[in-house]
């Protein structure tokens, strides 16, 4: 049976913000309620896969604990002077909706979960880099499948090799809209950086390794000109 923390909250509140402040220079509630333990990384992982409506349903925890986390979490910022920045929370999926954090999308509660307060030691420019990289969309993750019996949710059928999980289950790069990009291996780093940065649509490609128990990367999966751009390049620079 897992016992119960017996400190008190206000001091675990305390502890996640500074250690989340001194990771990365800026704290969010999302990092305090993980650091306390309230929200496992793979109930953050299903919400951003939008396996969830909101972060807040899958979160076990009782809303008024969730409300007084989060005044703790305001009484420290202020004392350390932080500096408080709106980040976009978008989902990785192919439809890059934003993500929503309480069930009935509160601008309050919406607003609290979207601050990020930020360290005061950081120069204005380094804070609004800082900002922009947070609200950056996250890349989209396609997953080569070990299990070769799969059925996309959408259509019933197994098209290709790949797949992108989606709330109801997998579904195949034809339904997700993706399967007019090109798949790049892994291996060439020059590549893949130029192909990458001239696609504006493009996805991640791993599969799980048994003897290592994670998902490795095989691969991107960008638009075919952008891939053929940079093989142009890259040869008309070698010549």
């Amino acid at each position: 049976m897992k016992r119960k923390n017996t400190r008190p909250l206000a001091e675990r509140v305390t502890e996640a913000a500074a250690t989340a402040l001194a990771a990365q220079n800026y704290v969010s509630v999302i990092d305090v309620l993980q650091g306390i333990g309230w929200l496992p990384s793979s109930l953050v992982d299903d919400w951003r896969h939008g396996r969830a409506d909101d972060l807040e349903s899958v979160l076990r925890i009782n809303p008024q604990r969730i409300e007084e986390a989060i005044q703790l979490l305001w009484s420290w910022v202020k004392t350390k002077g932080l500096i408080a920045r709106e980040a976009e929370y978008v989902a990785r999926t192919p439809q890059r909706h934003v993500l929503r954090f309480s069930a009935d999308g509160s601008a309050a509660v919406e607003q609290a979960y979207r601050t990020h307060w930020i360290s005061p030691a950081l120069s204005e420019k380094k804070r609004e880099r800082l900002a922009e990289k947070t609200s950056r969309a996250p890349e989209l993750v396609v997953i080569q499948p070990l299990n070769k019996d799969w059925k996309c949710h959408r259509c019933g059928k197994q098209k290709g090799d790949l797949i992108i999980m989606e709330k109801p289950g997998p579904a195949c790069l034809p339904c997700a809209g993706l399967d007019d990009l090109a798949f790049l291996s892994r291996g060439d780093a020059l590549l893949t950086r130029r192909a990458k940065a001239k696609s504006t649509r493009y996805a991640v490609v791993v599969r799980f390794s048994r003897t290592r128990r994670r998902y490795e990367r095989q691969g991107l999966l960008v638009e075919p000109k952008a891939l053929a751009d940079a093989e142009r390049e890259i040869a008309e620079q070698a010549r």
